[in-house]
């Protein structure tokens, strides 16, 4: 099955920088909505709110280096990923 998204419906990052490719469901399968490091087994990872994630991702970015503007604008839409709806 190919990648269904492009970008993680949890953080946003693009699915090809994910190392192992996608998350996975509680019986082991690939789930290509959400990368790795937002869902394992069946669970998110991440407990917190939207706001929460955007802060905690833009935290990461800028720790690799990246301007704290550009990690502003990288999760600014956020609140529209599929996780996240409502």
């Amino acid at each position: 099955m190919s990648h269904k998204n492009k970008f993680c419906q949890s953080c946003g990052m693009p699915m090809k920088k994910d190392t192992e490719g996608s998350g996975r469901n509680a019986d082991g399968t690939r789930n290509y909505l959400y990368c790795s490091y937002c869902y394992q087994y069946g669970s998110f990872l991440f407990k917190g709110t939207v706001e929460e994630m955007q802060e905690f991702c833009q935290v990461k970015m800028m720790e690799q280096g990246m301007p704290k503007f550009l990690a502003w604008l990288f999760t600014r839409n956020m609140k529209r990923l599929e996780r996240w709806k409502q």
